[in-house]
């Protein structure tokens, strides 16, 4: 294998697909939603990429066998069309690889009959736990930009680059006349922020039309935040005045 290549069902049939892309990178966002995702709505996998641009790792699996690291993709179909989601393992681990990757999906989408896409990933606000995180974007054109404001997706509050494929698949789907916009959840501290991923998938259940169950995902975002408060009260507790004979339990 010396280049990108998609392997996929030449038989499953799409009805105006729109493609949620959710891979890793900050915040585990984009991972956690694309996953929530495919779970939910009980999509199957119908396509697979491969390419020489990941990292040289295989997956151990339970079965005893191993994998090659991969992106995949899976569809189902809804009342307003069908949903291609987008996950996978890694993203390309050189600049050439990011950019031949995230060309090659979107031809893929475009090939498919996809016209409109939907990157999925976390925006930074800091070193502090976001507990009411706000949904940001950014968008290839005014009607995706109009559509978005109207469910809540906020414009123009974010500054900087967006690093990876979150950002490359919109910039090539400006270029191959598909409608795009990056959502971002906002995060800050966490690893893997259920928090920030619960308030972009009820974005994005508004945006599709769909009906997801978030009853799983709210009991992460909860544990998540008796953690946090647990944290912030061990150091709230650690800055407090030393007094003299504080009792102590031991």
């Amino acid at each position: 294998m010396n280049r990108t290549k998609i392997y996929y069902k030449k038989s499953t049939k799409f009805r105006s697909p729109v493609m949620i892309v959710g891979l890793p990178g900050i915040g585990s966002v984009g991972s956690l939603v694309a996953e929530y995702l495919r779970n939910e709505l009980g999509a199957k996998r119908f396509a697979t990429l491969y390419s020489p641009h990941f990292i040289h790792q295989t997956i151990m699996l339970k079965s005893g066998y191993t994998r090659l690291i991969s992106n995949r993709f899976y569809s189902k179909d809804t009342k307003k069309g069908t949903v291609i989601i987008l996950l996978g393992d890694t993203q390309a681990a050189t600049p050439e690889g990011q950019y031949e990757i995230n060309e090659t999906i979107v031809k893929f989408f475009k090939k498919l009959g996809g016209k409109t896409l939907y990157t999925i990933g976390g925006y930074s606000s800091g070193g502090q736990y976001v507990h009411s995180p706000k949904v940001f974007g950014v968008a290839t054109d005014k009607q995706t930009k109009d559509t978005l404001s109207k469910k809540g997706v906020l414009f123009g509050q974010t500054n900087g680059a967006i690093w990876g494929s979150a950002g490359m698949i919109v910039t090539f789907a400006k270029k191959h006349k598909i409608h795009a916009a990056c959502i971002m959840g906002e995060t800050g501290a966490l690893e893997i922020d259920a928090n920030s991923a619960r308030a972009v998938l009820e974005t994005i259940k508004n945006i599709l039309g769909i009906s997801i169950n978030l009853e799983n995902i709210d009991k992460i975002k909860k544990e998540t935040d008796r953690m946090i408060k647990e944290i912030e009260d061990s150091q709230k507790l650690q800055e407090a005045p030393h007094k003299e004979n504080f009792p102590y339990i031991r």
